[in-house]
């Protein structure tokens, strides 16, 4: 029978640090070679899009994929993931995937964090606000002993009530900045968590020795960091090669202007398996640059699945 899972039971099911351990698993498959991924596809729609994203793991035993519209002004629209089992092709699941998106993606900014970023790395700058940015925060908790926080955002209302919120979830000094700049300014880990079409973190705020994680843009024409901060890291590592061809615009605006090759990037798989060092020297900035890919998606819904069938949680479907 397959199992319907809620936004709820999903949330619940699917704890920060799990996630971050899962996604490890899943990239260790992939440089195993025992993954297949296909990056994400747009369909254009007469108010919006519709987007669809699929992968298949053997080592976790599953394949399947994410598939989701995004339209003007659709409030109620749903994301789905479709689980299915590796070997008979069975519907496993059917997960509602609004929470574990968010989760899935902050927890592959840890799971970079935690390879990436300096041991005792500590002070972590945000610029942005919204809803992904919470995650992005809790999984770079997870991974790192993290003492202060900074958040930047245009509405200073917005970051307030961010810091007050994430200071009291995750019993830490979280500060709302008044710049940018200030936000970034001595920070160990650097996230940006946006939906910019232009720069909004500078390469000469950087700290030697920084991690920065640009989670916020896929699409071409969304930029959020700027071409020093490409040009001043000495690793950059993306989730996957080919959707960050077709997707990340932090790369490609560099890439058109001669500063950066692909060839000097490389993937998030790499750096797991322990053929690419994360960490170049104690001064290096790094640089994970997320899409986020459907890998993540699917590595995140068997672990929800297998949790949900031990602990009988969810709906059964009559097919």
């Amino acid at each position: 029978m397959t199992l319907f899972l809620n936004e709820q039971q999903v949330a619940a099911l699917l704890p920060m640090r799990e996630c971050v351990d899962v996604l490890e698993e899943a990239f260790a498959h992939a440089a195993a070679g025992q993954v297949e991924l296909k990056p994400r596809s747009r369909l254009r729609m007469p108010k919006g899009f519709f987007h669809f994203m699929a992968a298949s793991d053997a080592g976790h035993r599953v394949f399947g994929y994410k598939a989701y519209p995004s339209f003007e002004g659709a409030g109620g629209s749903k994301t789905v993931v479709m689980l299915y089992d590796y070997d008979s092709g069975q519907l496993l699941a059917c997960l509602e995937a609004g929470r574990l998106g968010q989760i899935r993606t902050g927890a592959a900014s840890g799971l970079a964090t935690r390879h990436m970023a300096r041991p005792d790395a500590s002070v972590v700058g945000i610029i942005g606000s919204g809803f992904q940015a919470r995650s992005q925060l809790e999984a770079i908790c997870a991974v790192r002993t993290i003492r202060q926080a900074r958040v930047f955002s245009r509405r200073p209302e917005r970051r307030e009530e961010f810091a007050r919120q994430m200071s009291q979830r995750l019993e830490l000094e979280v500060v709302a900045s008044d710049s940018a700049q200030a936000c970034v300014t001595g920070a160990d880990v650097v996230v940006t968590i946006t939906s910019a079409r232009e720069p909004v973190l500078l390469g000469e705020w950087l700290e030697p020795g920084s991690h920065v994680n640009a989670a916020g843009g896929n699409h071409w024409m969304r930029r959020e960091i700027d071409e020093a901060t490409v040009t001043r890291a000495q690793l950059i590592v993306v989730d996957d090669l080919d959707q960050a061809k077709l997707e990340c615009g932090d790369l490609m605006w560099p890439e058109a202007r001669g500063s950066f090759r692909w060839d000097m990037a490389h993937e998030l798989q790499e750096v797991v398996a322990g053929r690419v060092p994360g960490r170049p020297s104690d001064q290096a900035i790094t640089l994970f640059e997320s899409m986020g890919v459907a890998l993540e998606d699917i590595a995140a819904a068997q672990l929800v699945y297998r949790k949900a069938k031990e602990q009988g949680v969810g709906q059964e479907l009559p097919f």
